[in-house]
């Protein structure tokens, strides 16, 4: 693969999970294995363009031209972006995992941050996963539930590609609605469980899209007690960057 196509790239702060805060390089790809009917990226797997930020918080954006070979991107963030004063590049889309040999050529090319690498993926790719998970610092990987969704739970790719992402600092992210039920939960809990239930769980209420509604206050209490029962780290946070109007 000699180039990849993306759909934007710029430093804000992480909006989701645990890393909520920090300061990052979103380097987001353009295309996805996935159709969640609540997505908030365009779904064109291969743009003519992409927008790159040139200065954070200015929305002076440019367009470069897809796809991109891994060279031209690094030269691009470094030209724009001071990589020491970035807890960590997110890798997200989209599916990244799409792209992993082109990963295997960018990521050497991006070292100074503070933290490295952080991986945000669907979950469904374990093979692909396996192939970078050397090149990962942090993972943030989501449990698909079909209730969100509306597509069917893929629950043992959820299972594989869990086995492999416990070998680096991972998460997961479960997107709830007011659809969620507990028999999902509870079996995204039992797999999270056999592998290591030290491993951080974050419910994100939906942002309405899709005709997806969030859950309410009551419910999302009765999810976190549900799997504290089983965990030892349950967290409820939704998509702070929305609130902070941060892109």
């Amino acid at each position: 693969m000699l180039g990849a196509h993306f759909v934007e790239i710029f430093s804000s702060v992480q909006g989701e999970g645990p890393y909520v805060g920090l300061r990052q390089i979103f380097i987001r790809f353009a295309g996805c294995n996935w159709k969640c009917a609540f997505c908030d990226t365009p779904t064109n797997p291969r743009p003519e363009y992409f927008t790159m930020e040139k200065t954070p918080g200015q929305r002076d954006f440019i367009q470069v031209a897809n796809p991109v070979k891994p060279e031209r991107l690094s030269e691009l963030i470094k030209q724009y972006y001071n990589l020491s004063h970035h807890h960590s590049i997110s890798l997200t889309g989209g599916e990244p995992l799409i792209y992993h040999d082109y990963i295997t050529r960018l990521v050497p090319a991006l070292q100074g941050t503070r933290k490295g690498i952080y991986l945000e993926t669907n979950g469904t790719l374990p093979e692909e996963l396996a192939s970078v998970i050397n090149l990962c610092n942090m993972i943030s990987m989501d449990i698909k539930l079909e209730s969100a969704t509306k597509e069917k739970t893929p629950w043992e790719l959820h299972r594989e590609f869990l086995k492999v992402a416990s070998q680096r600092d991972v998460y997961v992210k479960i997107v709830v609605s007011n659809k969620t039920n507990s028999h999902e939960l509870e079996r995204a809990i039992e797999i999270i469980q056999s592998i290591d239930p030290n491993i951080e769980l974050v419910f994100q209420p939906v942002t309405p899209k899709g005709g997806v509604l969030p859950p309410t206050n009551d419910s999302i209490l009765r999810f976190q007690e549900l799997a504290l029962s089983a965990i030892k780290n349950v967290r409820v946070i939704p998509q702070t960057h929305l609130m902070m109007g941060q892109l």
